[in-house]
């Protein structure tokens, strides 16, 4: 736990004990006192134990239980998250004032900053504002007092243009408040909505996480996960088996694998917290602290000059052969380093933030090794989402094209490929940061147009080995006749579609790193005004 990296909690239950009993020392000492009739050296000795008694959260027992599921407490996973001696909490003396139930009498220390840990502090030397649901403490359950204090910390963070991590570990409305507790939750839907593009808002899901508490994660930009913690659902088995008859445990209906790979709601999935704070801590260096400001530098040492005359070899010679387009990406990006957006989920399309030079990068990728890089419903909104996000916070967009179509057949079409793939098209037109374009093999159909010139890339280069064309060779000749071999031939030279300037430039494979390099650096300055609006209208 913490005491083994040398942090400063050490939320042990003998750490918790310790407090209680000083605490309790010096309230019996007292007890005949009142407030103003203390000296003042007793008020800072009174100050000082109530401090203590109340930064040692649930006490014994409830960071007992939390240890005995192999879960941190709110102040480790502070310690983790944040640079060492960083951390300044808020609000740690607030706690509920609902009448109801007297929850205005439950004692201070009965109560500690009313189940939530929020502050800010430094993430690797960056400021970052944070609130952690505290489980060991009323179950995290949220309530007036505890929504006031994550609204708190959220409008500080976008007035300080720094980004907000949220950790959910709760048991979700306070129903001792009632309707205070449903209003709290309103208050955080409306403050994740008109936040959101205006700094990073970055989700853990690291427990319960359940009904209405939901919303306010997939308001968000980011969710992640952990697996065996994980719990998120809208409605959960006992609701489920009480109303359908149906029996499903928490993991199968919201663990963390489901989430991350099935319904997509999350972006990652670690195996444990640490994992998951390491995740979060790489993905916060891709991001600026708000939409006002530029991803930070970063210095990799890897050489912006640096050729890949490896990837001359790596298109195979048949049309559909797969091909890893990993391996490309990470032969063009700084020291082969990169974070996959949502692996797991829509595997057909690679998302991934990555450096070139020490800038961030958002790059979209069409992945033959997974249904022939076919954009489905879901890759169409997965890749709707993470472009959207890079252009919200001015990571620049690069895209590996080998594009064979949209998916076919009747469940694609009835589930709405046109309104979920229309998202994508929209996404990239809309960006406005810099946008390149690499087509490795080919470029077929309507996913071919998103990275063309005709919905704003700045920059279309293709490699010799590249083909362009309506239609694939196959869906052409079935609905013009033929021979797939000879459409091919009106189609295949890279050299036809650069005499219409419908790409730049037909290069050598071995300069696409020093290549992107040199754009980026080009379109730095890049500058859009698009028409007046509120907003767009998304594709439904």
């Amino acid at each position: 736990m913490a005491e083994e990296t040398g942090a400063k909690w050490t939320t042990t239950e003998e750490w918790a004990l310790e407090r209680e009993n000083k605490y309790n020392e010096v309230k019996e000492k007292y007890k005949d006192k009142k407030w103003p009739e203390l000296t003042t050296e007793e008020k800072y000795e009174v100050f000082e134990a109530r401090k203590a008694v109340l930064e040692r959260m649930g006490g014994v027992r409830g960071i007992n239980r939390q240890h005995d599921r192999g879960k941190y407490t709110v102040r480790e996973r502070a310690d983790k998250l944040f640079d060492p001696g960083s951390f300044i909490e808020i609000g740690l003396h607030c706690k509920s004032s609902g009448l109801a139930y007297d929850m205005y009498k439950v004692a201070l220390e009965d109560m500690p900053a009313d189940g939530i840990l929020a502050g800010y502090g430094l993430v690797d030397g960056r400021p970052v504002y944070a609130f952690f649901q505290d489980f060991t403490c009323w179950g995290g359950t949220l309530g007036k007092t505890h929504a006031e204090k994550i609204k708190r910390v959220s409008g500080e963070a976008v007035q300080n243009n720094c980004p907000i991590v949220y950790i959910a570990d709760s048991g979700g409305a306070r129903i001792q408040e009632g309707t205070d507790s449903l209003a709290g939750y309103g208050d955080l839907f409306y403050t994740n909505s008109i936040y959101s593009g205006c700094v990073p808002q970055l989700c853990g899901i690291i427990g319960p996480c359940a009904g209405g508490a939901v919303y306010s994660p997939a308001l968000m930009d980011c969710i992640f996960t952990v697996e065996g913690e994980t719990e998120m659902f809208i409605t959960g088995p006992i609701v489920i088996k009480a109303v359908l008859g149906q029996d499903v445990g928490k993991e199968e209906l919201g663990g963390a694998r489901v989430n991350s790979e099935r319904s997509g709601n999350a972006a990652f999935m670690a195996q444990d917290e640490d994992e998951f704070i390491g995740q979060l801590k790489k993905l916060l260096g891709f991001l600026p602290g708000s939409a006002k400001q530029k991803p930070p530098h970063v210095e990799t040492g890897d050489s912006p000059d640096r050729t890949t005359p490896e990837l001359r070899k790596i298109i195979p010679d048949g049309l559909n052969e797969p091909f890893d387009m990993k391996k490309i990406i990470e032969t063009v990006v700084d020291n082969g380093d990169f974070l996959e957006w949502q692996e797991l989920f829509a595997p057909s399309l690679i998302c991934a933030f990555a450096r070139m030079n020490g800038n961030s990068v958002g790059i979209i990728a069409q992945n033959p090794m997974h249904l022939n890089g076919v954009i489905t419903i879901d890759s169409g909104d997965k890749g709707s989402k993470f472009m959207r996000l890079c252009d919200a916070y001015n990571v620049p967009l690069i895209s590996f094209v080998d594009a064979s179509g949209y998916a076919v057949g009747k469940k694609q079409e009835v589930d709405g490929i046109i309104r979920h793939n229309a998202k994508l098209i929209q996404s990239y037109a809309e960006a406005t940061v810099p946008k390149i374009t690499i087509i490795t093999r080919k470029a077929f159909g309507g996913p071919a147009l998103v990275g063309s010139k005709n919905l704003g890339a700045d920059l279309v280069l293709v490699w010799p080995t590249c083909e362009m064309a309506a239609a694939s060779p196959e869906q052409a000749v079935s609905v013009i006749g033929g021979d797939e071999m000879d459409y091919r031939n009106h189609f295949s030279d890279p050299a036809v579609p650069a005499t219409k300037l419908h790409i730049d430039e037909i290069i050598d494979a071995a300069d696409t790193r020093p290549l992107i390099c040199k754009a980026l650096n080009m379109f730095e300055q890049k500058s859009v005004d698009l028409p007046y609006k509120k907003h767009n209208i998304k594709p439904h």
